[in-house]
């Protein structure tokens, strides 16, 4: 099992934090896009690391052109030495337009056309392929030698998809290298009954089976030493739960759980900018009934029992004493030493 930490902030920081997640032991450092651009974070990251693996996780798709990220990642694997691979998300609608300044369409098809576009750039990058891509969205019929950066000495850049919805879930299935479920606002249940199955079916539309997709492992899950710390790292997702379940767009993974009325009064509180009392209204058994619990001594075979489909899957312990590092770094060890089949249960093809 491949482990993953995350960086963020100014990207001045990225080169320091990705080296002490490198000398930490980690397999893959990931960065998000929120205050702070991804691609160039990576870039430094990239620059300043040897071993491990990178990823956005996610650089916000629609605002930018397929051929702009698909130069960018092109310089950042070569820069990176194989090491790179960059996550897409579509963002939400009033985001593209009212934040971005962009356009907005239904999200699935067209990011199936833009992760289509960005591979068949690279494919004229690498092999020579004719400029002839042609989408209802997107269209790619011009390379010119002298936009054209030649091939690298490495794989092409590793596609990843942020997944909540059962369209995206599909064209991820049909057409990304790997799977970024929405952390947060995903449960295992609505991870196995809506996402896992809508993945097979893409994958089963483009003639490939789990072997030729990775998918790290999501789902709310409070982690401990005991009893009293799964309780505060269960408190802990009251945040990003008031954050998120207050979108409709999310409503239906609170539905699966009988709590779509918490997410419509979330929805009224952030009408109303009451910030607080969105956190204030989630209550310990609306947590209980969203999230996992375990403790990190029986962490490798939940893993083992409930992760089966993820190929990685992110770690993150407090380290702010020698025993806390020395601990985390036993937990980890042993993470890494499992082995998954990587094909969810009950959908084997």
């Amino acid at each position: 099992m491949k482990l993953v930490t995350g960086i963020g902030g100014w990207p001045d920081e990225a080169g320091e934090r990705g080296l002490a997640a490198e000398a930490a032991g980690y397999d893959i450092v990931t960065c998000g896009e929120l205050a702070h651009d991804s691609i160039l974070t990576m870039a430094l990251a990239a620059n300043a690391t040897a071993r491990i693996e990178l990823m956005t996780s996610v650089t916000i798709a629609f605002p930018r052109s397929p051929m702009v990220l698909a130069m960018e990642a092109w310089d950042i694997q070569r820069l990176a030495k194989g090491r790179f691979s960059i996550g897409l998300g579509s963002q939400v609608k009033g985001h593209n337009e009212r934040r971005f300044g962009g356009t907005w369409s239904a999200a699935a098809p067209r990011m199936k056309e833009y992760i289509q576009m960005m591979k068949a750039i690279w494919d004229s990058w690498q092999d020579g392929t004719p400029a002839d891509f042609l989408g209802k969205e997107y269209r790619y019929t011009l390379m010119t030698p002298n936009f054209n950066p030649g091939p690298i000495d490495f794989p092409k850049p590793k596609v990843y998809l942020a997944v909540v919805g059962p369209a995206m879930a599909r064209v991820a299935g049909e057409v990304a290298d790997g799977i970024l479920p929405h952390g947060g606002i995903m449960t295992d249940q609505y991870m196995r009954e809506t996402v896992l199955p809508n993945v097979k079916i893409g994958l089963e539309r483009s003639g490939r089976t789990w072997d030729d997709i990775d998918v790290a492992a999501s789902g709310y899950l409070a982690l401990g030493e005991n009893d009293e710390q799964i309780s505060k790292a269960l408190d802990s997702f009251r945040q990003p739960l008031s954050f998120y379940g207050s979108t409709r767009s999310y409503h239906h993974v609170l539905r699966m759980h009988g709590l779509e009325d918490l997410g419509m009064r979330l929805h009224k509180l952030s009408l109303d900018g009451r910030w607080q009392e969105m956190r204030e209204i989630i209550t310990e058994d609306d947590l209980l009934k969203l999230a996992q619990t375990c403790r990190y001594d029986d962490y490798p075979q939940f893993v083992v029992n409930n992760r089966e489909y993820a190929s990685q899957m992110g770690f993150g312990m407090s380290t702010k004493t020698p025993d806390q590092q020395a601990r985390a770094a036993e937990v980890m060890a042993k993470l890494q030493q499992v082995q998954t089949p990587g094909v969810p249960a009950g959908l084997e093809f």
